[in-house]
């Protein structure tokens, strides 16, 4: 990770380690670098979730972009992957999207992506850290300063994309939807009314505190019990800017990110659109997505956390399909980042064209025992670095016995995430205690 720049952008507390003089002077990098050597003004698509404090860090960062001489196109609130959408298929130098994804609406971040919609290169990310930290730039002046645009038909092409996908009419389907009262607020609903499905949807009312409170992909809990509720088909939760979706079957059962990567795999092979016949997870999947896709003749590769590092490992590959357990889902014909409704749209498809519920089509995906738990500290890379905590993870290992033992630094939040996996439910509980004492420990120390 960089000085500011994590696996996911720069994200941190807003107007704490995130301030509004650190948007503009994004901006005024941004602009001033897609300036060179072109034509007429640099185009940056610029989008926001729906925190109090997106409205602030939007603006300065469009102040600052249109001070060092480009043009900013506002799509205003919208989502992480219709920004990727946008950037790649209407020609913009890059987009920014405004978010924090899953995090509390204290928190907030700056994602940036470059002309192809993929996450921006990290040469460019550290260039931008040089700057923060005390560079200068020239500012635009007369003819040569930038202009706003206000952009909201941008959303309405990102829709009509949507809608192009599926291949089958959702009509009958009875639909839950939970939007985090973030980004998809707006755009989920439509998307799944527009097919033909009967859709409930909750976590729709933003008010710029409630984004991923006690909702959403990170709290399926709610969908669970609308779906059960109202004897819904299925349900499926994004999280704060809709880059990530997890699902809930007739049943109630929730189906993670690994769950989902399952289902898409093994209809991509049947179809014979797995290229590759292999996927990419990450270190924190369930190996019994491995296990479990193993009779299909479908292998799995293993990327660091994060979806870029997922979608990089699929380029190099040549794979079409990639994700993590927390519902980032990339399908790389149709996209360049995770996109939930787009993901939502695809389960959903494939269970119609089987003609079964998703529970008999996850029948097949048998997890290992697995606990994740999450400490939030000050300073996670030291913390995981401290011997205490290095030894904690040795006898958890010994606990698991051939198991598997996941401690890291997370690369969004202030926080230490702990992974533990094995064939008994009980040593993988005792071995994830064993973690999460030894790491309040450690931060208190």
């Amino acid at each position: 990770m960089g000085r500011y720049f994590g696996t996911d952008g720069f994200r941190g507390v807003a107007n704490e380690s995130l301030t509004a003089i650190h948007a503009f002077r994004i901006g005024r990098f941004l602009g001033r670098y897609y300036a060179r050597g072109k034509c007429g003004r640099p185009r940056i698509l610029v989008g926001k979730d729906t925190r109090r404090s997106s409205y602030m860090l939007e603006y300065s960062l469009a102040a600052g972009a249109t001070a060092s001489g480009a043009d900013v196109y506002l799509l205003h609130v919208t989502t992480t992957p219709s920004v990727s959408y946008l950037v790649r298929t209407e020609g913009f130098d890059c987009g920014v999207m405004i978010s924090a994804s899953h995090n509390p609406f204290t928190d907030n971040g700056v994602k940036l992506f470059n002309a192809m919609g993929e996450k921006m290169e990290d040469e460019v990310e550290r260039l931008i850290e040089d700057y923060l930290d005390g560079g200068t730039l020239p500012l635009a002046t007369g003819d040569k300063v930038g202009r706003t645009v206000d952009y909201v038909a941008g959303r309405n092409r990102y829709l009509a994309y949507l809608l192009s996908l599926p291949r089958i009419s959702f009509r009958g389907m009875r639909v839950g939807l939970d939007c985090a009262n973030g980004s998809a607020f707006m755009l989920a609903k439509a998307v799944f009314d527009a097919l033909g499905a009967s859709t409930f949807a909750i976590g729709t009312s933003p008010d710029g505190f409630n984004i991923n409170a006690g909702c959403g992909s990170t709290h399926p809990e709610q969908l669970r019990a609308l779906v059960t509720e109202q004897a819904l088909d299925v349900g499926f939760a994004f999280d704060g800017d809709a880059d990530r979706c997890i699902a809930v079957d007739e049943r109630g059962r929730i189906l993670d990110g690994d769950a989902i990567l399952y289902l898409a795999a093994r209809r991509l092979k049947e179809r014979d659109e797995l290229d590759g016949d292999g996927l990419v997870a990450t270190q924190m999947s369930n190996r019994g997505l491995e296990k479990s896709l193993a009779p299909a003749k479908i292998g799995v590769t293993y990327a660091e956390t994060g979806d870029r590092f997922v979608y990089e490992e699929m380029e190099r590959r040549g794979f079409l399909l990639g994700g993590e357990s927390s519902g980032h889902i990339i399908f790389r014909k149709y996209a360049a980042t995770g996109d939930g409704i787009l993901t939502a749209l695809k389960l959903l498809e494939g269970a119609l064209e089987k003609k079964c519920p998703l529970s008999v089509l996850a029948e097949g995906y048998v997890p290992f025992p697995q606990r994740a738990e999450t400490v939030r500290v000050k300073d996670n890379a030291a913390v995981v670095a401290r011997e205490e905590v290095l030894a904690a993870k040795r006898r958890a290992e010994a606990v698991l016995a051939g198991g598997r033992v996941v401690v890291r630094a997370s690369g969004t939040e202030p926080v230490v995430r702990i992974l533990t996996e094995g064939e008994e439910a009980r040593a993988v509980e005792e071995a994830a205690a064993l973690l999460v004492r030894a790491v309040h420990a450690a931060a208190e120390t």
